[in-house]
């Protein structure tokens, strides 16, 4: 299993260094803009890491799909279907590693922007003053930044997107099994997924709304991890079943 997530990382490591590349120039246009007192590069800076912060997750699943869809559908890749590791293990390999660098980029991203937005308040009294005016608009509608709410939130968009990744796992795995080769197989996959995606959706708003928002996030959370660990054991059959030789 060690082996196999360093192979997978190898695979994920350039995208990530360019990904963390961008950050560092965005994050240096905020400072400029901060320090400087431009208002210009401050707002796009500020932009750029919200748009990066909010869009590498999806890139994470994003690249981790595209690593199994070229292991699927390529010969090379085809490869790693011949060493002595189940299917199993070849997969929750590619699970792990997509998961490990989801958190270690959220954790990244979030302290970045805890460090940013002190630093914009602390130097700067309209941004203060308009912090304090969304805080009395968040208590008028009984909306709080509570440690339950936010820890039920986070473990919330953790398990959906890990089920989602999986649900991508099961379309493409699907697809490749039945058009093993065709260029136009990406299409069936996203199809496939959209119909699987819908259904995880339906499952999910079947957690009523009036137990509480903490409650609602854990539940379908839970939810979510156990259609997760369903994916994961029919993609793993069926590829140990299709593709493995």
């Amino acid at each position: 299993m060690l082996r196999l997530l360093k192979y997978e990382l190898r695979k994920t490591l350039m995208a990530k260094l360019i990904l963390l590349a961008i950050t560092a120039v965005a994050e240096a246009v905020f400072l400029y803009g901060l320090w400087g007192k431009q208002e210009t590069p401050l707002v796009i800076g500020a932009m750029l890491l919200f748009l990066i912060a909010t869009s590498s997750i999806t890139l994470m699943g994003i690249l981790s799909l595209v690593t199994l869809h070229k292991d699927m559908n390529t010969k090379q890749g085809y490869m790693l279907f011949m060493t002595p590791n189940s299917c199993y293990t070849i997969l929750g390999a590619k699970v792990i590693e997509c998961g490990v660098s989801v958190m270690l980029a959220g954790a990244f991203y979030l302290g970045l922007g805890v460090l940013d937005f002190s630093l914009l308040l602390e130097g700067n009294e309209v941004f203060h003053e308009f912090w304090n005016i969304f805080d009395q608009i968040l208590t008028m509608f009984n909306l709080n930044f509570s440690f339950a709410n936010i820890a039920a939130l986070v473990f919330y968009i953790l398990s959906s997107w890990l089920c989602a990744v999986t649900t991508a796992y099961l379309a493409d795995v699907i697809s490749s099994s039945l058009l093993n080769g065709q260029k136009w197989n990406l299409v069936v996959t996203f199809g496939i997924f959209l119909v699987l995606n819908y259904g995880v959706r339906l499952v999910a708003s079947l957690v009523p709304s009036t137990i509480g928002v903490a409650t609602m996030f854990f539940w379908q959370g839970m939810i979510a991890l156990a259609l997760a660990g369903i994916m994961y054991v029919i993609t793993a059959r069926l590829m140990e079943k299709y593709l493995s030789v």
